[in-house]
């Protein structure tokens, strides 16, 4: 009996979770419709309501915003706002943050978050995932061997972690991708294929 009831639950949580999820990131994004005038607001304009509008509209205004950021005119209003911005005290020290952390994620410029690395922590004998980043060039400029900076995020939660200056020879370079890395991370080693990529790197290195 106690098979069955754990057979159930491997099918029913991770499916309720993810109905869970779906729900609340369709409600959040459905709260954006309020910023709309009240006589254009669908549940206003319709006899029932239809969940799932406001992702459209979000998804709508993040586009056109990126199609306007790519002219003269939106780089000139983007300036304008980042310094109005920059310029509000403990507000300035937010964006500032966000806005790098969103750069580094989303950009698709340079080498952050691009490699997966295996790195040495929290002991000699011990390896852990990690993500590459960039390095300073002050703090490059300390260094006489070729050091690599390094994000090892926690688990479950990839979101927090720890920003490291590694050497590079201390690094193993994995032939993964950013996505399995951090679905390795987040199911804790549960999810397949990560093992494998990184069985692979140790014999190759040995």
């Amino acid at each position: 009996m106690k098979k069955y009831f754990i057979t159930g639950l491997l099918v029913w949580v991770p499916l309720g979770i993810t109905v869970w999820v779906l729900n609340l990131t369709i409600s959040t994004m459905d709260q954006t419709l309020l910023l709309l005038p009240h006589s254009w607001q669908p549940d206003n304009l319709l006899p029932f309501h239809i969940p799932g509008l406001g992702v459209i509209l979000t998804l709508a205004v993040v586009g056109i915003t990126g199609l306007l950021m790519r002219n003269v005119l939106g780089q000139i209003i983007l300036r304008y706002w980042e310094g109005v911005l920059l310029h509000i005290p403990f507000v300035n020290t937010i964006y500032k943050g966000v806005k790098q952390v969103s750069d580094t994620l989303l950009s698709g410029n340079g080498n952050s978050f691009r490699k997966v690395l295996l790195v040495r922590y929290p002991h000699p004998e011990a390896w852990s995932l990690a993500f590459q980043t960039s390095v300073p060039g002050e703090v490059i400029a300390q260094f006489n061997d070729r050091y690599v900076a390094v994000f090892i995020p926690t688990t479950p939660s990839p979101v927090n972690g720890f920003y490291f200056f590694v050497r590079k020879e201390d690094t193993i370079e994995l032939d993964m991708t950013v996505d399995v890395a951090l679905r390795s991370i987040v199911s804790m080693g549960v999810a397949a294929g990560a093992d494998t990529i990184m069985q692979k790197a140790f014999i190759s290195n040995t």
